[in-house]
């Protein structure tokens, strides 16, 4: 069973490492979002995203391995993904990238469901 909440931070940490590839710039993050960033400043912000989703990433990737730092990887992944999901829900009209990513942060949504419920329910054995 613990092997189990260890698959699912890996997911979700490969899910957050994806926009990491934003950092190398304009035409990545066009990939990306399907965004045109002609915007110096907000290149600048979108870039530095890339980077924080990077750690965020890599905290899930680390936790996977050290079961004393997975509930503090619930709560990041489910505040992550959960604002996410709310705030392109709540704009609607939104391009197809972006929609990618809606379908992505679900699945990462599915697999921290699976990783909490699981890690309870281990709880409850002991």
């Amino acid at each position: 069973m613990r092997y189990l909440i260890s698959a699912m931070l890996l997911i979700v940490g490969i899910i957050h490492l994806l926009p990491l590839s934003g950092v190398f710039g304009g035409e990545k993050l066009y990939q990306l979002y399907g965004l045109a960033l002609d915007e110096t400043n907000i290149a600048i912000l979108m870039r530095h995203r890339a980077v924080l989703f990077g750690i965020l990433g890599l905290f899930f990737v680390f936790a996977a391995f050290k079961p004393s730092y997975q509930p503090l990887a619930f709560i990041a992944g489910f505040a992550s993904v959960v604002s996410f999901l709310l705030l392109a829900r709540s704009t609607g009209e939104y391009n197809a990238q972006i929609a990618r990513v809606f379908a992505a942060d679900m699945i990462a949504l599915l697999c921290l469901i699976i990783a909490v419920s699981t890690y309870l329910f281990m709880q409850t054995k002991r």
